[in-house]
């Protein structure tokens, strides 16, 4: 009898141990999965939250590279159409062809012709013709001395041709139209467009062989 309830008390204090240890084991294993899943949800939202940063920097580089191609498709437009008032939407002034000389000169001396025409959309205001012979070479800066002759030929529209005439003495022409003596001649139609100087100028030299002036130098201001 002794021996049946000692065995049974031996037994049931076994059961009781053995459950108690089955609940720390438990607990123990349910705490280990709930830090793991915890240290594994947090690993995640590190991830993520790495890659919205990476994603924030490279948005941040393309956003900047976009404004600067912007800034700079601005810029180029901006020149384009300061271009285009400048070069397009002003007089432009020059010949419609070579200098001519007239047959019946109004004057003792030999008459020669240079017709002018305005290229441009624009009317050029006040056109001054600029005149220079010489038995010497000339250059741009001929039209600085004080042998240089001017006439005011007016404004001239836009598509309008005016004609300029100057005048060299007979003798000098025949010497010059013979080839004894060389006759050099510079011609400059000064105008102005938004307060700035603008021009066409030519320097030619008479060709007794051709019978005709060779333009040496021409240029546009």
């Amino acid at each position: 009898m002794n021996k049946t309830l000692l065995t049974g008390i031996v037994g049931a204090l076994f059961l009781v141990c053995s459950s108690y240890q089955s609940i720390i084991f438990a607990e123990e294993f349910t705490s280990t999965e709930t830090i793991d899943h915890a240290a594994e949800m947090e690993y995640n939202i590190e991830i993520v939250v790495g890659i919205a940063h990476w994603l924030t920097g490279v948005g941040t580089v393309v956003l900047a590279v976009a404004l600067i191609r912007t800034f700079k498709h601005m810029e180029a437009v901006t020149k384009m159409t300061s271009i285009e008032t400048e070069y397009r939407l002003r007089p432009w002034i020059g010949p419609t062809g070579p200098i001519k000389k007239m047959e019946k000169s109004i004057s003792d001396d030999c008459q020669f012709d240079v017709a002018i025409k305005n290229y441009g959309e624009i009317p050029a205001g006040y056109v001054t013709a600029k005149f220079v012979r010489s038995d010497k070479p000339l250059t741009r800066e001929s039209f600085q001395s004080d042998d240089v002759s001017s006439y005011d030929l007016g404004p001239v529209m836009p598509t309008m041709e005016k004609h300029y005439w100057f005048f060299i003495d007979s003798e000098i022409w025949k010497k010059a139209d013979s080839g004894s003596e060389p006759l050099y001649t510079a011609i400059y139609f000064e105008y102005s467009n938004s307060g700035k100087k603008c021009g066409y100028g030519m320097l030619s030299e008479y060709s007794s062989t051709a019978k005709n002036f060779i333009h040496k130098d021409m240029w546009i201001d």
